[in-house]
């Protein structure tokens, strides 16, 4: 039986605890000017704090250091190449069952022209991820990047989220290092930071009961990295999470990026009310902007913080540039996930629409690759 969780829950509640005396806001930013790094009691004085111009001071003293003027956009496609899962997770409106209206698969054939297409228009990056779904083989998979790297040596193949390399394995009755080095032979270039939702196993329970914990993420995560397969990371926030719970989350990953080096970029993910989580509220701007600001403040050891626009629309985005996001990711050409609960965002975007966005927020637009590569002058504004 599925938990029940109460509107009452909701962390926008969270903003009434007082902050926290022995972190004052003054010290964090000296830490941040002086790149020290700060502990999580300075980011839950920030969380509780909540000061909209002291968080846009630290999180663009953050970003400036790393880079100066330059934010970050790409090519790339997005290809969910089924809903269909074995899961039934609270929060999430994209997984079906086979036999339920809108639920669908792909052919390998429809991925590789919708691949090609996107090649063609100069994508740097497919990214892939799907539903667990309950009949195909690991070999279906395998096949399918190696039709999609046969299109290009070049584009970066950004596959599978963590809870998909564990199906993998679970299906195979393989290890996980086995199943990853098997993707990577067959073109994996990169694993998305997808599933993470919130590490804390009391909120997770009730948002996404049967899906892996925060320890099996991140053993995930540490296994690629030690095969040389580098990864994003994600946060699900504003559900019923608390700020400890997302402090407690950054801690995490930072502290496995202070091990392993593999995470390229972090996205904090707006919650979308859906399914059976459908009376909460999102997340509110403020909220998505002071998420940003710390997340930027904290990980210190992460290069670059995205500003996704497919989950906070690009106005928001753009604003975000100011809070210590550097990146807005891409063109993406198709989405379904956010949109199937209800995002009204666009489900791609212009090179033009992007940089103008970037311009806007009085930075200098870089077209990159899945490794912050840049690739290209950007197009004159």
């Amino acid at each position: 039986m599925q938990a029940s969780i109460h509107s009452s829950n909701i962390n926008h509640l969270h903003t009434t605890l007082p902050p926290t005396p022995e972190a004052p806001s003054t010290t964090i930013l000296d830490k941040i000017s002086s790149r020290e790094r700060i502990t999580e009691a300075d980011a839950l004085h920030l969380f509780q704090a909540g000061d909209p111009a002291l968080l846009s001071r630290i999180g663009s003293i953050a970003r400036e250091a790393r880079h100066g003027r330059n934010a970050f956009y790409t090519i790339n496609r997005h290809i969910n190449y089924s809903n269909i899962c074995v899961l039934d997770c609270d929060f999430c409106a994209f997984g079906k069952r086979k036999r339920d209206a809108g639920a669908y698969e792909l052919t390998i054939d429809e991925m590789v022209a919708n691949a090609r297409a996107s090649i063609a228009m100069g994508a740097q990056e497919i990214h892939i991820v799907g539903g667990l779904h309950p009949t195909w083989k690991f070999t279906a998979y395998l096949e399918m990047l190696r039709a999609l790297r046969a299109l290009s040596p070049t584009v970066t193949l950004k596959a599978f989220t963590a809870i998909e390399i564990l199906h993998f394995a679970w299906i195979t009755k393989s290890d996980i290092k086995d199943v990853l080095v098997q993707l990577k032979e067959a073109g994996l270039g990169c694993l998305t930071g997808g599933g993470a939702e919130i590490f804390a196993q009391g909120p997770r329970n009730k948002i996404c009961r049967g899906k892996e914990t925060g320890v099996e993420w991140l053993h995930v995560h540490r296994t690629a990295h030690g095969l040389g397969i580098p990864s994003t990371a994600t946060m699900l926030f504003g559900h019923i999470e608390s700020y400890e719970d997302r402090v407690d989350h950054l801690r995490q990953l930072r502290e496995l990026q202070d091990e392993t080096g593999g995470f390229i970029a972090f996205l904090p993910l707006a919650f979308k009310p859906a399914h059976r989580l459908s009376h909460l509220l999102e997340p509110s701007p403020d909220e998505t902007l002071k998420t940003i600001a710390v997340s930027r403040a904290y990980l210190d050891n992460f290069a670059h913080i995205k500003a996704y626009w497919i989950s906070y629309g690009l106005e928001l985005a753009e604003r975000a540039l100011a809070f210590g996001a550097d990146d807005l990711d891409g063109t993406i050409g198709e989405e379904r996930i956010y949109h199937m609960a209800g995002a009204a965002s666009p489900i791609s975007q212009t090179v033009e629409s992007l940089c103008t966005a970037i311009r806007k927020a009085g930075l200098d637009p870089v077209l990159r690759d899945s490794f912050y590569n840049a690739v290209a002058a950007a197009p004159a504004g």
